[in-house]
């Protein structure tokens, strides 16, 4: 059986590894893991549980890669993410990229899985990521970058990443496609196929729920309570909403809920309205909303007791007053949830900061979704060993790769390099033995073995 190296840099908990190792698989590929990094030393415990070998520590402090065939790196991102600063090259964490190329030169695999967010693909409209496709080819490999849905895949979640491919000394044409796949994961159709990897099934969220989940991801009585007096005893109607405080749509506000002071009809339209028209153009230009004066707010909520109502909000800590304008207070007031997701669709995207803070009204309870269901919405299979601390395992999820995509892209790299590697080989035999007639190439050929 054909036997493949590979090199794991930036592990986490594993993930890429995971899914390469199984594509492999599916092809009757062994596989060995020459080398794998990961500086964060609760990762590293969880890779070593599941894998047997334990990642090496800063990649600042790997000097070369050791012989290898394909080279697979979740390198960070939070300096190219659309919830980072958007910094690049510019942040040191995305100098990082740049320990690849280093090591790289130490050692050139055939190909190279490198994933990412979705964030790096338009970063500094477009610069960031002609840098890394300019250092990457200028060391013989080509390039191919895809953007691609999990949702595509067999998962329900709407996860947009971007995964980085290339083989050296090879102009490959990868059977992929660009597919973003939905706007949102309320615009989930269940018929709607993804262009490049059709489902045989349609995948939705009661797929990966468990039945009976320990009662610790229950949300509290007083937060269940708050849900059903706004929803009328209703509970089914929390499927795909949100509690968020800056925005408006299928929302539940804190002052809805509350939770810093019980609001009056009067106080709860008042702020509902404010969130929505202090982004009106008229009011001025701000991107997040403006501050608006007592008179501005009169324009669009009269009320002859509006003077008491927003004495009452400001004391409650809803709004506060600068510079004699009215602003909403910042904050989401730590909800219990900040989503809930539909059951019959799919999930928004899995990340490290808010992982545990996903919920679902499933069987008649209100809960939080449990470390081994956000592992589902990821493609672990359940074999695989989570971080015994909560927290920890919901980050680490958040942190990883989906498995199914990573599977798919690998398969479809794997097959591209070894039909790269039989071409040049096929090419080579036929400028040795172009003259030379069947029979004495097939001897020769023995001779040779």
């Amino acid at each position: 059986m054909l036997k493949i190296r590979f090199v794991d840099l930036f592990s986490g908990i594993g993930g890429i590894r995971l899914a390469f190792e199984q594509a492999a698989n599916s092809l009757n590929i062994k596989t060995e893991c020459v080398l794998s990094s990961e500086i964060n030393p609760d990762a590293q415990l969880i890779y070593e549980e599941n894998f047997r070998h334990k990642p090496l520590g800063d990649i600042h402090l790997i000097d070369n890669l050791p012989e290898h065939d394909f080279l697979l790196a979740g390198f960070p991102c939070q300096s190219f993410s659309h919830a980072g600063k958007k910094e690049g090259f510019g942040d040191t964490r995305g100098t990082l990229f740049f320990e690849i190329t280093r090591l790289l030169d130490t050692y050139q695999p055939q190909a190279f899985l490198f994933e990412n967010v979705r964030g790096l693909y338009s970063h500094d409209s477009g610069e960031t990521l002609a840098t890394i496709k300019h250092e990457i080819k200028k060391r013989g490999y080509s390039f191919d970058a895809f953007l691609l849905n999990s949702a595509n895949f067999g998962l329900p979640q709407n996860r947009v990443r971007v995964y980085l491919l290339g083989i050296l000394n090879a102009s490959p044409k990868f059977d992929l496609i660009s597919d973003v796949g939905f706007k949102d994961s309320h615009s989930y159709n269940t018929q709607q196929l993804s262009l490049f990897y059709p489902l045989n099934k349609s995948v939705t969220v009661a797929d990966i729920l468990e039945d009976n989940p320990d009662i610790k991801y229950d949300c509290s009585v007083e937060f269940v309570n708050a849900l059903k007096q706004i929803y009328n005893q209703d509970l089914n109607r929390l499927h795909g909403v949100r509690l968020i405080d800056y925005r408006g749509g299928n929302s539940i506000h804190s002052w809805e809920l509350g939770l810093r002071g019980k609001c009056s009809v009067d106080e709860i339209e008042l702020m509902n309205r404010f969130i929505l028209k202090r982004r009106n153009k008229e009011f001025g230009h701000e991107q997040d909303g403006k501050l608006l004066t007592k008179k501005q707010i009169a324009s669009f909520f009269e009320h002859p007791n509006l003077e008491e109502i927003l004495d009452s909000l400001v004391a409650k800590k809803y709004l506060k007053i600068i510079n004699d304008k009215y602003k909403p207070v910042s904050g989401n007031f730590s909800f219990e949830v900040y989503k809930f997701v539909d059951p019959s669709k799919i999930s928004v995207t899995v990340v490290a900061s808010d992982a545990n803070r996903l919920g679902v009204y499933h069987n008649n309870r209100v809960r939080r979704l449990t470390k081994r269901e956000v592992a589902r919405l990821q493609g672990f299979p359940d074999s695989f060993i989570l971080h015994p601390n909560d927290e920890k395992a919901y980050y680490q999820l958040g942190n990883s790769v989906s498995i199914n995509v990573v599977k798919a892209v690998a398969e479809e790299l794997i097959r591209k390099t070894l039909y790269n590697a039989q071409q040049r080989t096929e090419k080579v035999e036929r400028s040795r033995f172009g003259n030379f007639k069947p029979q004495l190439q097939e001897l020769h050929l023995k001779l040779c073995e």
